[in-house]
C-alpha cells in the first residue's frame, strides 16, 4: 500500500505540477514564478490534507523525493517539451488528471489516518480540488471548482467515495486504483468536451 501511494502521489504531483508550469506559461511569468505556481498546485492540495488531519509535518516537507516532479514539470514546460496546443487543453488534461489521482491518494491517507469514511471522502476531495485552487487563485484566474462549464468537484467526490467503499470493504488495489482514477479522469474530460454542468445554487431575480 505504502509504494502503490508514494508512486500515485508522485504521478498526482507531476501532473498539478505541470498544469501551474502551463498556466505561468500562458501567463508570461518569469522562472521563478513558474516554480511558484508549480509547486502550489502540486503540493497545496497535500499538505492541506496533512495540515487538516492533523499529520505533523506535511509530507511534502518532509520528504525531498515529493520535490522532484516539481522541478521536472518546470523544466519540461521551461524547455518547451511540454506546451499548451492550440485549442489549449494540454493545462486541463494535466490538472485532469492530478485531480483523479489525489482524489484517490488523499482518501487513502484520511483511511490510514484512522478517520471515519465521511471524513475520508472529504478529505479525498480537498485534496483533489486545493492544489488547483491554489494555482488559480494566486494567477488570478477562475478557479476551476467555479466555472459553470465542466464539472469539477463532483468526479473527485464520487472517486473518493468509490475509495472508500473498497477500502471499507478491504478490496482496494492498484487494479481499483486504476479504474477509479480513470473512471474521474473521463468523467472531467467529457464533461470539458460536452459542457456537463451541475444546476446552479440558484438564480438572483432582475431588478425592475
Amino acid at each position: 500500500m505504502d509504494a502503490l501511494l508514494l508512486s500515485l502521489e508522485l504521478m498526482g504531483i507531476f501532473a498539478f505540477a505541470v498544469s501551474g508550469a502551463l498556466l505561468a506559461a500562458r501567463k508570461e511569468f518569469d522562472l521563478v514564478g513558474s516554480l511558484l505556481l508549480a509547486s502550489l498546485a502540486g503540493l497545496g492540495g497535500g499538505v492541506t490534507r496533512d495540515v487538516m488531519i492533523s499529520q505533523g509535518l506535511p509530507v511534502a516537507l518532509e520528504n525531498p523525493l515529493l520535490l522532484t516532479p516539481v522541478l521536472m514539470a518546470v523544466v519540461m514546460v521551461g524547455t518547451r517539451l511540454l506546451h499548451e496546443n492550440r485549442l489549449r487543453r494540454t493545462m486541463l488534461a494535466f490538472d485532469a488528471m492530478g485531480l483523479s489521482l489525489f482524489c484517490l491518494t488523499g482518501t487513502v491517507v484520511a483511511f490510514e489516518a484512522g478517520l471515519n469514511p465521511v471524513a475520508c471522502a472529504l478529505l479525498g476531495l480537498t485534496t483533489a480540488v486545493g492544489g488547483g485552487t491554489l494555482r488559480d487563485v494566486v494567477a488570478n484566474e477562475v478557479p476551476q471548482i467555479v466555472v459553470p462549464r465542466g464539472i469539477y468537484a463532483m468526479p473527485a467526490l464520487f472517486g473518493a467515495a468509490l475509495t472508500v467503499l473498497t477500502l471499507e470493504l478491504g478490496v482496494f488495489n492498484v487494479w481499483f486504483g486504476i479504474g477509479i482514477s480513470s473512471l474521474v479522469f473521463a468523467v472531467r474530460m467529457l464533461s470539458l468536451r460536452f459542457g456537463w454542468r451541475i444546476p446552479l445554487a440558484g438564480k438572483q431575480p432582475e431588478a425592475e
